[in-house]
């Protein structure tokens, strides 16, 4: 079997389990009736609010922006989901459209086949290992330095040899990025050691596509090889976490749906867009992510300077 073919199959078993898990859950809940409803137990269908919110989110998280953070902010605007159950409705509701992106990526973008299997064990595996440790650090240091060190290689990106400076300017910049699908030798340890840490801090909620994307840029790789890097790590993360969220009814289910539903459009139409885009213009689209993410990053540190781990996760970007 073809290793892709592999990593796909496999990746859609695991999103079986969830969408079994979850379509039982929902089963159980029609036979309760009007009779001790809960968010877990609304089978309603979602609002056309609950249904442009999925389409929107889904459809920037295919371009690397992340839906955790959109996705949160609206749900507190407009005080649609309790905050309690914000992080179980988004990990339920965007495991689906974070599936159709991986596999979409995979099967399209060249990548060397090492560097993308030995990346995505490595998110796994510092979202199983290093959570403990990791959950243990402070929450706004980490942040301030990850906003900090994006800050400057985003900046770094922008100004390098091919990238958008040069576009604008005429000059030529700093050397930087490449053609690469793959790194091997010292450069793959270091894309293994970094999605380590980056798999580590989701348990912080410090979002892996942004760093990913930026990783992959200093290494000397095609920037579209980072989106089925980065998105098969929080794929595979996604459906293990949802069934557990499933189980403790940890979730709203009316806004989850409204996720899915419309989400998956939005993966679409942002695969296609995406896709008809030449590389010099994907450098600009990570750029954009890549410094807005660190301006976020910042402005959440410095606004919330009492934030602790023990706040919900983000697996996300």
């Amino acid at each position: 079997m073809n290793p892709i073919t592999g990593l796909i199959a496999a990746l859609l078993a695991i999103t079986a389990v969830y969408l079994g898990a979850w379509g039982r859950a929902f089963m159980a809940a029609t036979r309760l009736g009007g009779q001790h409803k809960t968010p877990a137990t609304d089978t309603r269908l979602p609002t056309p609010l609950q249904l442009v919110i999925g389409f929107v989110t889904n459809f920037f998280d295919t371009l690397g922006i992340g839906s955790y953070a959109p996705t949160t902010a609206i749900y507190k605007l407009k005080k649609i989901v309790d905050d309690r159950l914000i992080p179980g409705t988004m990990t339920i509701g965007h495991t689906l459209g974070t599936t159709v992106q991986t596999v979409l990526f995979t099967a399209a973008v060249p990548v060397d086949v090492t560097t993308l299997f030995s990346m995505i064990a490595a998110a796994i595996l510092g979202a199983w290992l290093g959570a403990g440790v990791v959950a243990k650090w402070p929450r706004r240091k980490i942040q301030i330095g990850m906003g900090v060190a994006l800050l400057v290689a985003g900046t770094l990106m922008f100004l390098s040899a091919g990238g958008p400076f040069e576009q604008i300017t005429g000059i030529k910049g700093l050397p930087g990025g490449g053609d690469a699908i793959g790194v091997s030798g010292a450069k793959l340890a270091i894309a293994i050691g970094v999605n380590f840490m980056l798999g580590a801090l989701m348990t912080l909620g410090i979002g892996l596509y942004a760093p990913c994307m930026i990783t992959v840029f200093l290494l000397g790789m095609n920037p579209k090889a980072a989106f089925p890097i980065m998105m098969g790590s929080c794929a595979f993360l996604m459906p293990v976490a949802a069934v557990r969220f499933i189980k403790e009814k940890s979730y709203s289910n009316r806004p989850a749906l409204g996720l899915t539903i419309a989400g998956v459009p939005g993966v679409l139409l942002a695969y296609t867009w995406f896709q008809s885009l030449p590389i010099d213009k994907v450098k600009w689209v990570v750029v954009a992510v890549v410094l807005y993410t660190s301006i976020a990053m910042l402005r959440s540190a410095f606004a919330s300077s009492n934030q602790t781990s023990s706040e919900p996760v983000e697996v996300k970007a």
